[in-house]
């Protein structure tokens, strides 16, 4: 019997089962090692590889993952998308190109894929969410397909965080059992508002004298989030120790890495018994939006420091902010938590006296907004956009 060396394959043992690969993040290859069936495949997955069938699904995922738009993705996104990617190919791709121009037909093979992962409502979601990507550049600019068939699919997972935060006793009992490097970035992001990936990322260089200015990485540096510096973030700031260029750093003093973080955080919401209680890092945005609030931004300015809608900061500020909060905190009271330092440093640099004709024009604009609201829209919108 002749035996043929077949270089490349991956085995990957799940379940108490054993699969093989044509290469790590390939095709998924038929039959057992060894049978005809098993040579074949592997044979048709380096064909397919070098150079796929045109009228095969199968080429669709390979032109979307060699287009400039897959490239200008987040690094972080395409890790998560590249296996979802790979999993579209082996189920998909020996379809004809032509099956997806036929909904009523395509339709219930993709949902049958979906359902593969129906005890995990949020991963079927996002394997369709990336299936439609390439469907959307099957459409244009390839101009394969008439229309998308991944659109209109329900999503299996529901649910509304957008009024879940993480209260002030929610803080206090976590950052009695975590460590202190966990506890400043929760205290940082409760204050800052700023998502987790960006936490990471933010360094000393863009804490300014009144404010700090990072160029977020959801909006791949299109949109600059400028948080003023006022009191309370001051004295966050302040209780952190310089050991990096980057802010927030493991026991080590080196950057923390997202996966890094994510299990330190678990960790400390286990050891604290919050786990069960559905609280996410991403909540600590909404315990920001009260921090804005009671520091004295206005409802507007908060909105665009968050890239919200004003409705969803009104909401989180009449749910959390009691009456008794709102009491001590109204707009007067507010006014005079705003130090005359941050204000007179910070108005000068952004034509003070344009905005404050503004003002005069349209008494809508608090003085706090003067300042804050030229500063996010300067380099995004003209000022002539405000009405």
């Amino acid at each position: 019997m002749v035996k043929v060396d077949l270089k490349g394959i991956a085995k990957v043992q799940a379940k108490g089962r054993t699969y093989y690969y044509a290469w790590r993040g390939g095709p998924r290859l038929r039959g057992e090692p060894g049978t005809p069936e098993f040579l074949v495949s592997y044979h048709e997955a380096i064909e397919n590889h070098r150079m796929p069938d045109s009228s095969r699904f199968r080429s669709l995922v390979a032109l979307y993952k060699a287009n400039a738009d897959y490239a200008k993705l987040a690094e972080t996104t395409r890790k998560h998308w590249s296996p979802w990617l790979d999993r579209i190919a082996e189920y998909f791709g020996e379809l004809r190109i032509t099956q997806f121009d036929r909904p009523e037909k395509i339709r219930p093979i993709i949902r049958r894929w979906r359902n593969r992962w129906s005890d995990r409502p949020r991963t079927a979601d996002y394997g369709i969410q990336v299936l439609s990507r390439v469907l959307s550049h099957a459409v244009d600019p390839l101009g394969k397909i008439a229309g998308n068939p991944g659109e209109g699919i329900k999503q299996l997972y529901s649910t509304d965080r957008s009024e879940i935060i993480w209260t002030d006793s929610d803080i206090t009992a976590l950052k009695q059992t975590c460590p202190a490097e966990v506890a400043h970035a929760v205290d940082l992001a409760s204050y800052t508002g700023l998502r987790l990936s960006d936490l990471l990322r933010l360094s000393w260089s863009h804490v300014g004298e009144d404010a700090i200015t990072f160029a977020t990485g959801k909006s791949r540096g299109r949109r600059e989030a400028i948080i003023p510096l006022y009191d309370e973030l001051r004295d966050v700031l302040a209780r952190i120790p310089k050991r990096s260029p980057t802010i927030l750093t493991s026991s080590r003093s080196h950057p923390w890495r997202l996966n890094g973080f994510g299990t330190a955080f678990n960790r400390a919401k286990v050891a604290d018994g919050i786990n069960d209680r559905g609280l996410h890092f991403h909540d600590l945005r909404g315990t920001a939006a009260t921090k804005f609030y009671i520091a004295g931004l206005s409802i507007r300015v908060i909105a665009e420091i968050l890239a919200w809608s004003e409705e969803q900061v009104e909401r989180i500020i009449r749910r959390y902010v009691g009456r008794s909060a709102a009491g001590d905190h109204s707009p007067a009271q507010r006014k005079k938590n705003i130090t005359c330092k941050t204000l007179c440093k910070t108005a000068p640099r952004f034509n003070a006296k344009y905005w404050s004709g503004r003002r005069e024009s349209n008494p809508r604009h608090t003085a706090w907004e003067a300042v804050v609201l030229p500063l996010n829209y300067a380099r995004a919108r003209r000022p002539d956009a405000l009405r």
